[in-house]
């Protein structure tokens, strides 16, 4: 038996791998391939193309790499197309899996979409494309049941992964230990993105506002983990480049969660960290900055005020979200600096945070494995007859 899967950036690649955990006691000989990252790796899921290749991020952007993408998908069609392989599942990388999935689906091959997109926050009309593509949803958050159920689209909510794998308490010493930092004082993460171009449009006023709390607590500690050593080479250069070099920020190579757990506060890109960030129980401030044009774009797709997960799963502006030409280094620090100065606004956040944890906290691993299985199945019974 053969599994074909994408996932497009790290985020993809973690939450790929929760669902591979609970597959391939079911399947242990089943080759699983396609592209992914080291943690899908880890269950003997082979990569043809490196994941990174996909991870792009805006209209423009995309538009600039479009060609080598879209031949990486045509590539990787014509293969599965060949191989037929027993069920295709897409995680995340709406704009690369649902071309592809309506492709395999019309083919034959049956299709599961891991995390469903955004359609709540952008591209409403987008959900009739997926009616197409995808043979089967799997979504992490409650509402999104509904939403599929109304297209007539078969859907489990399978709760969020990410629920399982941080744990309900963080452990703050034994993260700041692990980190060689202070037991007391305080320490904000820096979390800017872990796409390039995230980090080109986040970067700098992240840092400036670190300064910024730096003036105001000067025994502030700052940790910022980078998703891997290219991005830590850019991250670096980019804060050299504005002559922030003078600040003390311990860099991370990975250990996103560790600085999560050992923060008192965040400012962290719009997207699944903040999320994690929320699960850690921390006060945060979300920001997103990206080329203008793509901006303008965006801004006028959106039916909804929120964009961070933490305030759209709250429906209400919990933690504060500063996009774009707002999102400037004296706003971020003043923002993240107001929580950490609110002992009871810390503890309200760490309560609410509590409550949405345990509504996402299901046994993802082995639901979600069990509808891929189910798929398989009920495909195979249908080829039978």
């Amino acid at each position: 038996m053969a599994i074909a899967m994408v996932a497009g950036e790290s985020s993809g690649d973690l939450l790929a791998s929760r669902l591979l955990s609970g597959l391939r006691p079911h399947l242990p000989d089943a080759r699983m391939y396609g592209i992914g990252g080291a943690k899908m790796a880890e269950y003997g899921f082979v990569s043809g193309w490196p994941m990174e290749k996909l991870s792009v991020h805006g209209f423009f952007e995309a538009l600039a790499n479009y060609r080598e993408i879209k031949g990486i998908q045509i590539a990787l069609r014509d293969r599965l197309l060949a191989e037929k392989p027993s069920v295709f599942i897409g995680v995340d990388a709406p704009d690369f899996n649902f071309g592809l999935e309506a492709q395999l689906r019309e083919a034959g091959i049956p299709t599961v979409h891991f995390i469903g997109p955004s359609i709540w926050a952008w591209r409403g009309g987008r959900i009739k494309k997926i009616a197409r593509a995808a043979s089967h949803m799997l979504v992490i958050f409650p509402f999104e049941e509904e939403i599929y159920r109304k297209a007539g689209i078969p859907v489990t909510y399978v709760g969020h992964p990410l629920a399982q794998v941080i744990p309900m308490v963080p452990d703050v010493a034994a993260a700041r230990s692990a980190l060689g930092l202070p037991a007391a004082g305080r320490v904000v993460a820096i979390l800017p993105g872990s796409r390039m171009g995230e980090l080109k449009h986040n970067t700098i006023a992240f840092v400036q506002a670190a300064k910024m709390l730096a003036q105001r607590d000067p025994g502030m500690r700052f940790v910022a983990p980078m998703a891997g050593e290219k991005q830590s080479k850019f991250f670096s250069e980019l804060v050299s480049q504005a002559g922030l070099q003078d600040l003390p920020i311990q860099l991370l190579n990975g250990q996103s969660h560790t600085a999560m757990a050992a923060a008192d506060g965040v400012l962290v890109a719009s997207g699944t960290a903040s999320l994690e960030v929320a699960l850690y129980k921390k006060p945060m401030v979300i920001a997103y900055k990206m080329m203008r044009a793509s901006w303008e774009i965006m801004r006028h797709m959106s039916y909804q005020p929120w964009i961070g997960l933490p305030n759209i799963l709250a429906r209400e502006f919990l933690v504060p979200e500063l996009l774009q030409h707002n999102a400037t280094p004296q706003a971020l620090a003043d923002a993240l600096w107001t929580q950490l100065e609110d002992p009871a606004r810390q503890a309200m956040l760490r309560q609410r945070f509590t409550e949405m944890h345990h509504t996402l906290l299901r046994d993802t691993a082995g639901e979600s494995a069990q509808a891929v299985l189910q798929v398989i199945e009920q495909h195979s019974k249908k080829h039978q007859r």
